[in-house]
């Protein structure tokens, strides 16, 4: 019997890699919560594993004490001594309860703790194992599947790949051998505990160590990572030996290195950037391969810059759905506000346009007085536009301006800016309906034009009135003529030639 539960105890040991120690203490827990149910007492009961007959012996204990507050738990010193003459105030009397009557339900609840018991001392285990190893890139193999998630084998534990940290590039099957890094270790998870990925930048930064021996030996450092799984990848690397180029190592020759990672990434673009101190210099690496004009620092304090490019060379550097600039935005750890010449040209047009633009005198503002406009202009301020510009603080530094003042001052240009849209708004729903009585005009117009042209056109084919009965009365007197006999032609004729005989005869005469 003793050489059976020995045996059980040094299997589970083994399978579940946890001290026989810790499996000993699960059963004599359990032994106490079978004996506590079993018999229905508030004893304080604790078992006890005796390692020579292979037994677990449950004992009720008592506390010798002067006065019995507790009988169930205490007992008096004359009491005591009656089982041990030596015993003093402080010590414990220990009676044996018998085990052999526990019966099937206290075996299955004992059972029970004894399950429960080995799991938690085997969360701890794994806990203490991988805790440690956070980032570290281990190998598993795809074992099931539960919901979106993936739940791997990494040999003596599981572990889960949740969906949002597989790529998207991918698509697993079960016996699927898999690269991941060990992204947490949790000690609360109702499943596996160790959470890998393979979405993880780090997984990149292992791969490239694998591959890249001057990675491996220091000669080369990655500095920095930024990665969109399964899209795009950029790593800015550093050389510590000026004659060995961290690039050209990095892809390796004809690509080779580099190529066996992408091919472990299932195709995802990486981008191999050199990195530089300079914030300047190394943002214009970043946002390759797009070529980069200038890059300004706008605001040091919240790291932002602006980028120029040339026209061309604008969607290239923003990217597919802004991917380039996301991407070199998280390398460098700068803002980036990415701009064309186009762009920035008329910016600064504007700009000076404003500069030179009087804006709306102070006193057109409602609500403050001369001498509050006295000291703005005195202090530089001339403009409405100006003054909504400046900040609370700024306010409060001019002499003679209060905080109360500023409040005022603040509500008067809301108010200014308020009206100034309300009656932009109404001009331009009076252009618009002037816009619109215009084209019913011009409708009727083109009516009115139709009508007289067709009327033109009426007259010129002879159906106007008056002009139809000149017409009629010309043509009865042309078919009249020409309806005079030969005859009377003849003697026409004949009169019109004497006629002008008689005209050259008295034009020959002296």
């Amino acid at each position: 019997m003793a050489s059976l539960l020995f045996q059980t105890i040094e299997q589970i040991s083994r399978e579940k890699h946890i001290e026989p120690e810790i499996i000993v203490a699960a059963i004599e827990d359990a032994m106490v919560v079978a004996a506590r149910k079993y018999y229905r007492t508030e004893e304080n009961l604790r078992s006890k594993f005796n390692a020579d007959t292979g037994h677990v012996d449950v004992y009720a204990v008592q506390t010798v004490v002067d006065e019995v507050a507790d009988p169930v738990r205490e007992i008096s010193l004359s009491d005591a001594r009656k089982f041990d003459p030596s015993i003093e105030v402080g010590g414990e009397i220990t009676r044996p309860k018998p085990t052999d009557v526990l019966g099937r339900i206290a075996a299955q609840t004992a059972k029970q703790v004894i399950l429960q018991k080995v799991r938690e001392a085997e969360r701890d285990t794994v806990y203490n194992e991988y805790h440690t190893r956070v980032g570290e890139l281990v190998n598993c193999v795809v074992k099931r599947t539960e919901g979106p998630d993936l739940i791997v084998d990494l040999g003596r534990t599981e572990a889960r790949l949740p969906k949002r940290e597989q790529s998207r590039l991918e698509a697993y099957n079960i016996g699927d051998r898999l690269r991941t890094t060990i992204r947490a270790v949790e000690r609360a998870a109702k499943g596996p505990q160790v959470v890998v990925s393979r979405a993880d930048p780090v997984l990149v930064q292992r791969l490239f160590e694998m591959e890249v021996p001057e990675i491996y030996d220091g000669t080369v450092q990655i500095r920095a990572v930024a990665r969109e799984a399964g899209e795009r990848t950029k790593i800015a690397v550093e050389s510590r030996d000026k004659d060995v180029d961290p690039v050209g190592a990095c892809v390796g020759m004809k690509g080779m290195r580099v190529q066996s990672i992408i091919r472990e990434l299932r195709g995802e673009k990486i981008d191999i950037i050199p990195y530089s101190e300079e914030t300047v210099a190394f943002a214009q690496k970043a946002l390759s391969p797009a070529k980069v004009t200038r890059v300004q620092i706008v605001e040091p304090e919240e790291k932002r810059l602006e980028v120029i490019v040339e026209d061309t060379q604008l969607s290239l550097a923003i990217g597919k759905k802004g991917q380039n600039v996301r991407l070199a935005s998280k390398l460098i750890g700068w803002n980036i506000d990415i701009k064309s010449e186009e762009e920035k040209r008329r910016e600064i047009e504007a700009q000076m346009a404003a500069l030179t633009s009087p804006g709306t005198a102070l006193t057109e503002l409602a609500g403050v007085g001369p001498k509050t406009i006295e000291k703005l202009e005195a202090a530089g301020i001339t403009s409405i536009e100006r003054l909504a510009d400046m900040t609370p603080e700024q306010l409060v530094e001019i002499p003679g301006i209060g905080e109360k003042m500023v409040e005022k001052i603040h509500q008067s240009v809301a108010a200014y800016f308020e009206a100034l849209d309300a009656q932009n708004a109404t001009a331009s729903e009076q252009t618009a309906t002037e816009g619109a009585e215009l084209t019913g005009e011009g409708d009727a117009s083109l009516q009115t034009s139709e009508g007289s042209e067709g009327v033109v056109e009426s007259q010129e084919d002879g159906s106007g009135p008056a002009e139809a009965e000149s017409n009629r009365e010309a043509g009865e007197q042309r078919e009249a003529q020409d309806e005079v006999p030969a005859e009377q032609k003849d003697e026409a004729e004949s009169h019109e030639a004497a006629r002008e005989a008689s005209a050259g005869e008295e034009g020959s005469e002296p």
